[in-house]
């Protein structure tokens, strides 16, 4: 009983002891070390992070051993380069040109999407907005006027539009009766929509041609289109929130800096598949 005891006791103080450490670790905290040069736990944070997503979600041990292990192999190798290639400095100045650029991005977005931003999008977009209507209609597709012609006086004398579309169009909505479901205004090429917009439930159209073949449209009903929740659009408002900001910027940024710009013909653009450019 006291030897458990005593385990216990052990145990809690070293998970105590390593909960402390952990809380003291920061991004230059040193995890091995490699001829003299660290590898940090930072380093180590940031290679996870950069992981395709098929690695992401493999044990933490294994990620730890295996991130450290390449790390170590990382530079090892590296240090059997006593000059730098020109190429490899290129590949760095554009590398961190890039990462650069995103930190701004990042803090360009994060103060460009608010909530009374979205909000204010959100109200220039839909409120006071004229209801939009949508239709819902049937149609029979078939090649010639012809053939459209003696369809449509079968639908005149009678006969069930959905069980002629079944037997008689060409277009995949056929076996559904005709059926298109809902769309709105620009969904429907121009003579089709023309035609769809002239009736009223229930009725059916004279012969539509269009660059598809000929119809008839029956138009089973309509609506006003119900306007979206701020939570439905929320990611299109804020895609477009970051892109205006950013854009915005960088329009500031070009006019206020100093710029040259090759003149036009000046570079043969194929020059940049000319990597023996990079040897010289």
């Amino acid at each position: 009983m006291l030897k458990s005891a005593t385990w216990l006791a052990s145990s809690l103080i070293a998970l105590t002891v390593g909960m402390a450490q952990a809380e003291d670790m920061t991004m230059d905290t040193v995890v091995a070390s490699v001829n003299g040069t660290d590898i940090t736990l930072g380093q180590m944070i940031i290679s996870r992070a950069q992981l395709p997503a098929q690695y992401q979600d493999l044990e933490a041990d294994v990620l730890f051993k295996g991130i450290l292990d390449q790390l170590i192999q990382q530079q090892l190798l590296s240090e059997q380069i006593t000059d730098m290639p020109r190429r490899v400095a290129i590949a760095l100045e554009n590398e961190r040109r890039s990462m650069m650029a995103g930190e701004v991005i990042q803090e360009i977005t994060d103060s460009a999407v608010t909530d009374d931003a979205l909000q204010a999008a959100y109200d220039a977009r839909f409120a006071g907005a004229e209801p939009e209507m949508e239709w819902n209609a049937s149609h029979i597709l078939v090649a010639s006027r012809e053939e459209i012609d003696a369809i449509k006086a079968r639908v005149d004398a009678g006969e069930d539009f959905a069980a002629l579309a079944s037997e008689l169009s060409t277009d995949t909505s056929g076996p559904g009766g005709g059926s298109l479901g809902w769309f709105g205004k620009g969904m429907m090429v121009e003579p089709f929509e023309v035609a769809v917009m002239t009736l009223e439930a229930g009725q059916v159209s004279t012969p539509v041609e269009t660059q598809f073949g000929w119809h008839l449209v029956m138009l089973n009903e309509t609506r006003n289109k119900v306007q979206p929740t701020l939570d439905e659009v929320r990611a299109e408002l804020s895609g477009e929130l970051e892109q205006n900001a950013i854009l915005a910027k960088i329009a500031e940024l070009e006019g206020a800096a100093t710029i040259t710009r090759p003149e036009e013909g000046a570079f043969d653009p194929t020059i940049l598949q000319n990597l023996d450019l990079l040897e010289k």
